[in-house]
Formats: structure tokens, sequence, C-alpha cells
């Protein structure tokens, strides 16, 4: 006998709805981080009117020129952040080349190489080194930092004075009114100059950095690590193929939130640099400028307007970190950090 199997009829499929219900925690919590959220946005917002609101008579008078006029004399109309705004574009520029090496290498160092026993030592070492005063990062530049870069060893030839001898031939690393080659040339040309303002802000900053990094680096898929060593590859090659593109994200994240750092770092870099109103390209060079540290130097002293002209230039500076914020995040949202991005 054959048995024939009848299938039930059935009606038509149709998706089942999903209840949601939260509870009164999950609403809570989705309450407070939104208003936490909204909150970040607002106080940008009021911190943005307000510079606005008290740069309006500055930037009323200077027009565009505010942004091509190198001297700082308000009350007598002649103002403008062209040279400060290079010497914080230069010395940021300085300490980002100097610190994501070394920041990115300490990175994989703790995570990649480093002793189990080692590790815990290193991180909090690291995170100690972020949690220093800023003011403490400009007292060692200027009295320890800055002498040995200017004289070494018996020759007295400094890091600074070698770069300006044997890099002098490129316009930035060139020192005017001085020569590279006399041993016994004054050295007061060296100092207080972009360049041992960028080593320090460079110190200041790689803590945060590598803070950053380690943590993304740490979080390379495993499978993936083991992936690459069942195929052969050497630890580099793991480190290269896996780690590295993983923590793209990291580290551009890193990198833009230690130049949102440098671009408005103020009393080690005031306590460095020798204040000029001039376009310096020689970063080499004695003096140097930066609107953090015009703002830190004028303001006790400046007068109604002289106050608005600061604002005006804080107000540069805010919407110069918010730029390079927003690039930072789109950055970052078009590379690989454990997503697939499309």
């Amino acid at each position: 006998m054959t048995v024939v199997a009848v299938e039930p009829p059935h009606a038509e499929d149709v998706p089942r709805r999903l209840a949601d219900r939260p509870t009164p925690a999950d609403r809570f919590f989705f309450l407070f981080t939104r208003a936490g959220g909204l909150s970040v946005l607002v106080l940008m917002g009021l911190v943005g009117a307000f510079l606005t609101y008290r740069a309006g008579k500055a930037l009323e008078q200077a027009n565009i020129a505010f942004l091509t006029t190198e001297a700082w004399e308000p009350d007598s109309g002649n103002f403008g952040i062209a040279a400060v705004l290079v010497g914080t574009l230069l010395i940021a520029g300085v300490a980002i080349l100097i610190a994501f090496p070394l920041a990115a290498g300490t990175a994989l160092y703790i995570s990649e190489y480093a002793p189990r026993r080692l590790r815990s030592t290193l991180i909090s070492l690291v995170d100690l080194m972020a949690a220093i005063p800023s003011v403490v990062y400009g007292l060692w530049g200027f009295f320890l930092l800055q002498p040995h870069m200017l004289v070494v060893g018996q020759e007295g030839n400094g890091l600074v004075r070698w770069l300006a001898t044997y890099l002098g031939w490129i316009p930035l690393f060139a020192v005017d009114g001085a020569d590279p080659g006399d041993p016994l040339s004054t050295a007061t040309v060296y100092t207080s100059s972009t360049f041992i303002a960028g080593v320090v802000v460079a110190l200041m900053i790689a803590p945060v950095m590598c803070s950053v990094m380690r943590e993304v680096f740490s979080q390379a898929p495993v499978g993936e690590r083991e992936g690459a060593y069942a195929l052969g590859t050497t630890r580099w090659g793991m480190i290269r193929a896996v780690v590295l593109p993983f923590g793209r994200a990291g580290m551009i994240g890193g990198t833009m939130l230690g130049l949102g750092r440098a671009l408005g770092e103020t009393i080690a870099v005031y306590l460095i640099i020798s204040p000029i109103f001039v376009i310096q390209p020689h970063i080499l060079q004695n003096g140097a400028s930066s609107i953090s540290s015009l703002i830190a130097l004028r303001y006790g002293e400046a007068s109604g307007f002289g106050t608005s002209a600061l604002m005006a230039a804080g107000l540069a500076l805010f919407l110069i970190t918010l730029l390079v914020n927003v690039l930072a995040s789109a950055v970052v949202n078009r590379s690989r950090s454990g997503a697939v991005t499309g």
C-alpha cells in the first residue's frame, strides 16, 4: 500500500510582528544617553555663539583682513591671526609627526610584544604620562629639554644645530643669520623655536594617542590572528595583515584627538616660545607663535576692543578644531575597524 503525504492547507506566510516592551530601566537609560548627547551639542553651540557674539566688534572692523594680517595691534586697528595661525599649525604639525610613530610603536609593543607581567606596568606608566599637567611639561621643556637639544657633548652640537647643518638647504629647516658650520656661533638663534615647542607638545599628546591605539589593537579578532599564523606568516606579518588594518580607524581617531590637543595647547607652548607676530616658516629658528599662547599672553592687559579681538582669535581656533574633528570622523567612518563598511 502506498502512503501519500498530503500537506495541510495553511495561510499565507506573514512575518511575525515583534513586540517591543521596554522596561522602565530601558526608558531611563535611553533618555539619559539621549540627553547626554544633546547636551554636548548644545554646549558646543553655546560656546560657538558666545565666541561669535564677543568677537563681533573685532570681526566687523577687521573683515577679511583678520585672516591675512600678521601684526597684533588691536587698539590701533592693525591686527590679524595670519602669523599666529601659521605658528599654531606648524607647532601642531611638528608634534603630530613626532608623536604618531612614537605612540603607534609603543601601542604595538604593549599589545603585541610586551610580556604579560610587564604589560600592566607599561599601561599604567603611559596613563600616568597622560595625567601630568601641561605646565610641568612646559617647565621640563624649558629648563631641561631645550638646553640638551642645543648643546650635547664636548663638540657642543645638539640636535637642533645638527638639523640646521645637514637639512638647512630645506627652507623649513633653514635658520637666518646663523652659520651651522661654526661651532663658536651663538645658540640663541635656535632657542624658543617652533621645533622645540612641537617636541614638548608631542610628548604631551603621545600618551593619549597611544592609549587609544593600544585599546583598538588589543581588540583585533583572535580568529584572524590565528588564521594569519596558520598560513605561515610571522608576527610582524600578522600585525601588518590583521592588526593594523583592523586598528586603522583607532589610529586615525587617536591621531586626531592628539591633534586637537596640540592645536589648543597653551601653557607648555607659552613657557617655551618667544612670541613674534610675523609669519615664521623656519621651525628651527628663534621665535614662534600660536593662537592659544597669544590669548594667554594678551588677555590680562587687553582693552575692551582687544578682548573682542582675542575672542575672534579663539573663535578661529574653535572652528579649526571643529573642522579637524569633523574630517576625522568622516575618515574614521570610511575606515575598517571591526565593522563592514559600504
